[in-house]
């Protein structure tokens, strides 16, 4: 990803969104769809690791997509000022938004069920008392109830 390509020649820097996605569809579509797919697949795994490594799966579902895809056109717009610095490498817009949209469509898809699982495992590890029954049959000690004392 970031390293020096040696070629003849450089491709202009591409600021117009789709212009170079729609090139390559014109020009050979086997090959359009290879760059459309590694453009989605290059940071795809922010869309899950983002919100597990920063604990967001207990928030909002929708704040967590923002805040994931936010962070993650972020990244991509990093790496692709990151790659305008090398030889053989320029800054292509299509790049930030197919890897924008790779982090999106990884978060949609994986999130929600990951979601599920972990609050039907929290309710799983809930305190039995909390389900309606008694701390005798759950194994656990006693408590005894607080009594407040009289100003």
């Amino acid at each position: 990803m970031l390293r020096p390509l040696s070629v003849p020649w450089v491709a202009p820097a591409n600021l117009h969104p789709l212009a170079t996605i729609r090139a390559d569809f014109a020009a050979d579509a086997g090959a359009g769809f290879q760059r459309v797919t590694g453009g989605l697949l290059l940071l795809a795994p922010l869309g899950v690791l983002l919100p597990v490594a920063t604990n967001q799966l207990h928030r909002p579902a929708l704040g967590t997509a923002v805040r994931t895809v936010f962070l993650g056109a972020l990244l991509a717009a990093t790496v692709s000022l990151l790659r305008s610095a090398l030889p053989g490498q320029m800054v292509n817009v299509d790049s930030v938004l197919l890897n924008t949209a790779g982090v999106g469509l990884t978060h949609a898809l994986f999130c929600p069920p990951l979601r599920h699982w972990l609050r039907r495992e929290r309710r799983e590890r809930a305190p039995k008392e909390s389900r309606g029954e008694s701390a005798a049959t759950s194994g656990s000690p006693p408590r005894t109830a607080r009594v407040r004392i009289a100003p």
